[in-house]
């Protein structure tokens, strides 16, 4: 998962203390640059000149840290020149990497304005505006109209396809970790 937000848009974990923002897939010409898959709502941020990021590999005792030198846009991917490489050689190694940022980089949200991060949303409790458990969030489906929480049920052992949009989320309480939806026909 990655550092989305929601917003009527797409956040998630990538390890205990960082957040996915891409995946390098590739090699791009001779001077090192590497295309990303990006998976950030802020790849402006993360992946502008100076900015810091760290590469995680399982064969990789700690994140190693690459520094963006430049990155534009490639079809459906970043291109992305770290300072670090300098050639194919240097970067080919790390195809299949993923690049992340530590949870506390992230930039602040406005909640008021319905603005949250997937791993603030996933493993919360969904009740209803009557007070019923329905169960937890176990994921996210960013969807083009709007995104789908996927809710764990409780007493059914199944999951619940619950859309988020405002007739139906009523209330999302990060500290209590709970969501309160008003129920409608068609849910279950």
């Amino acid at each position: 998962m990655g550092e989305n937000r929601l917003n009527h848009r797409k956040g998630g974990d990538f390890g205990s203390g960082y957040l996915n923002v891409g995946r390098i897939v590739g090699t791009h010409g001779i001077r090192g640059e590497v295309r990303v898959l990006c998976d950030t709502d802020f790849p402006e941020l993360r992946f502008a000149p100076g900015n810091r990021l760290l590469l995680l590999r399982s064969d990789l005792n700690e994140p190693l840290p690459l520094t963006v030198e430049k990155s534009r846009p490639h079809k459906s991917a970043l291109l992305v020149k770290f300072q670090e490489w300098n050639s194919i050689n240097e970067a080919e190694v790390y195809k299949n990497s993923r690049l992340v940022v530590p949870k506390e980089d992230l930039a602040p949200l406005n909640e008021e304005e319905g603005e949250f991060y997937f791993h603030q949303i996933i493993g919360c409790e969904v009740i209803t505006t009557e007070g019923r458990k329905i169960g937890k969030v176990k994921e996210i489906l960013p969807l083009p109209a709007n995104d789908v929480w996927v809710v764990r049920s409780d007493d059914q052992d199944k999951e619940i396809l619950l859309p988020y949009i405002e007739p139906i989320v009523k209330d999302v309480d990060l500290q209590r970790q709970q969501i309160t939806i008003q129920w409608m026909e068609g849910l279950d």
